[in-house]
């Protein structure tokens, strides 16, 4: 089983890096971080990440991951990317996007008529790529695995290695991780968390917000258009 991993610049590490952890671990199972270039990646907190792979010298994949952060907008605007998750996703046997990577794969035109979750401040936009919203941490629909938030990929990634590989194989990952979350805090979700702190998340990312309103908004346009 091969697993090609969308890198590019201004992603959230732990998108990239909670799912390489498990889907690595797991027996018989390769890991290639594609991005444009042999370069150095940046993602959106300084961490710099080595690609293995180009687009161009990618391998077809059995699992095409689609990591999220402020970099996966501007992927969603760019023809070369989105030719390449088109491709890789036309003969991978399963995808799987987390937290705000499930938008490049909207603007892939891989959600139409699929149920899809992600980051909690991004996944009411994916309607506009015809998905029907999930406001689960995990949704599974048929091959299309879609997670919530950045840590939210690490629960998926163990998801997936228990579908593929048998629910043994993702225990022993999990436990040889030691893979046992317990938040100091109570929250994590706009459900959970207090309102005050909800507020606080919302005004402090509004500039954000509204910028990715417009890049999906582009995006979709496009999708449409060529389609």
């Amino acid at each position: 089983m091969h697993c090609n991993i969308v890198t590019v610049p201004d992603m959230v590490q732990l998108d990239i890096t909670g799912p390489f952890e498990v889907l690595a671990r797991t027996p018989g199972w390769t890991v290639d971080l594609v991005a444009a270039t042999m370069d150095p990646v940046r993602t959106d907190r300084g961490l710099r990440l080595l690609p293995s792979a180009t687009r161009e010298t990618a391998k077809p994949c059995d699992i095409i991951v689609v990591p999220g952060g402020t970099g996966i907008d501007a992927a969603m605007l760019d023809p070369a990317w989105i030719a390449f998750v088109q491709h890789q996703a036309a003969t991978a046997k399963y995808v799987f996007g987390v937290c705000t990577g499930s938008l490049l794969l909207g603007a892939a035109g891989l959600l139409r008529g699929r149920r899809a979750g992600g980051h909690w401040q991004a996944r009411d936009l994916l309607t506009q790529f015809g998905a029907t919203v999930s406001n689960d941490r995990m949704t599974r629909d048929g091959n299309l695995y879609t997670a919530g938030g950045v840590t939210s990929g690490i629960d998926m990634a163990l998801r997936v290695v228990g579908d593929l590989a048998g629910d043994e194989v993702a225990m022993k990952i999990q436990l040889a991780m030691e893979y046992d979350p317990e938040p100091p805090f109570k929250g994590g979700t706009p459900y959970t968390s207090p309102e005050p702190v909800v507020q606080a998340v919302l005004a402090d990312t509004k500039k954000r917000r509204l910028k990715r309103e417009e890049q999906v908004a582009l995006a979709a346009a496009r999708m449409r258009e060529a389609n």
